[in-house]
């Protein structure tokens, strides 16, 4: 595809399709306290103009989820940063998603033989953002499928899913929402 035009057309289109199907199948509970942010990259994407993303993440709304706004690019920052970063180890991953850490949805996740790697949000160097410094911590050896935290004092908990494609993405979480119907978070 050489057209840039139609790679930007591509990339929101298919955005918007995995957010759609999240919609009608992402489990709430997942979603973190600021949403669940989604995000998709044009191959080559250096800033976070070249990232798209929901804007607003997915969001609960009246018990199921629901896409807070439009697939746009340089709209989220934070998990514009995660994509690129990840991006930096593998260029082919251009795909991410954050959800709401808890070890039973990271016993579902190990059980699906999905690569995780975590890194301590306590061991963050001063300056650095979570987000760079966290994923490169994890990505040292290739870019994980998950790549986790457990929080700390004032940050929430986050996994972070990683896929080449919003639809390799969007099927881990969907198998992931299936399995964790009966389980208390």
């Amino acid at each position: 595809m050489n057209d840039p035009g139609r790679e930007r057309s591509d990339v929101l289109e298919k955005l918007a399709q995995a957010a759609g199907l999240l919609e009608e199948s992402l489990d709430v509970r997942l979603i973190p306290a600021r949403g669940a942010m989604l995000a998709y990259a044009i191959r080559g994407a250096r800033d976070s103009n070249g990232v798209a993303a929901v804007q607003g993440g997915i969001v609960p709304k009246q018990g199921k989820a629901y896409v807070a706004g439009p697939c746009a690019f340089g709209v989220e920052a934070d998990i514009a940063r995660i994509v690129l970063t990840a991006m930096r180890f593998d260029p082919q991953m251009r795909c991410a998603v954050t959800l709401r850490f808890s070890r039973n949805v990271l016993s579902v996740i190990e059980n699906l033989l999905l690569e995780c790697t975590s890194f301590d949000t306590a061991q963050e160097p001063p300056g650095i953002s979570t987000m760079d410094w966290g994923v490169a911590y994890c990505c040292k050896e290739g870019v994980p499928d998950v790549c986790y935290d457990y929080g700390g004092k004032g940050k929430e908990g986050t996994i972070r899913l990683f896929g080449e494609k919003p639809i390799d993405v969007t099927n881990n979480i969907i198998m992931i929402s299936n399995r964790i119907i009966h389980i208390e978070l």
